[in-house]
């Protein structure tokens, strides 16, 4: 989790109807987002469990953490690369 002492860009923006929204998600898939993430990452006892594309054992939930992730990620780095084209490249971190 980033501080808030830190310069690091948001990851959230507010949609048209006033709600907080991860970038590149839905209202209703922030919230499964975050339902997730704060959930255990090991299935419980009875819970099903799959492979990822790597072969490696994942619970359902995870799966669907995987791919709400992977699906925000990818917004968040075109994002990012837009935001410093709009900056004509002198964005920086320091």
């Amino acid at each position: 989790m980033t501080s808030l002492k830190n310069n690091a860009p948001r990851r959230y923006f507010v949609d048209e109807v006033g709600r907080r929204v991860l970038i590149g998600l839905t209202h209703e898939e922030t919230f499964e987002f975050e339902r997730l993430d704060g959930q255990a990452a090991l299935p419980q006892e009875g819970g099903q469990a799959a492979h990822d594309d790597r072969g490696l054992w994942v619970a359902g939930d995870e799966a669907r953490w995987r791919e709400l992730y992977a699906k925000h990620e990818g917004a968040w780095k075109a994002w990012m690369a837009q935001s410093r084209a709009d900056q004509g490249g002198s964005f920086s971190l320091y």
